[in-house]
């Protein structure tokens, strides 16, 4: 299984809870703080339909969760 994509920004609180969740489950993941990539900023733009929201985390399934609660990154992950 491949890593999951996440992709967010130092500012954003959510971005820091969904990054504090998955590292206290020990959940392996890329991350790209994209204020400092533009292009990947575009990327997580034209996804999010013409916003730039975050954070966005893309499975490995191809599966996108967009501003997750943890619940949903537990469901989605099979945690309970």
């Amino acid at each position: 299984m491949g890593k999951i994509k996440f992709y967010g920004t130092m500012w954003c609180s959510d971005c820091h809870r969904s990054k504090d969740f998955l590292d206290s489950h020990k959940i392996d993941y890329d991350y790209t703080d994209v204020d400092e990539n533009q292009e990947l900023a575009r990327y997580i733009t034209k996804i999010n339909n013409g916003l730039q929201r975050v954070p966005t985390l893309i499975f490995p399934d191809g599966s996108i969760l967009v501003e997750p609660t943890n619940q949903q990154l537990a469901d989605k992950l099979g945690i309970s």
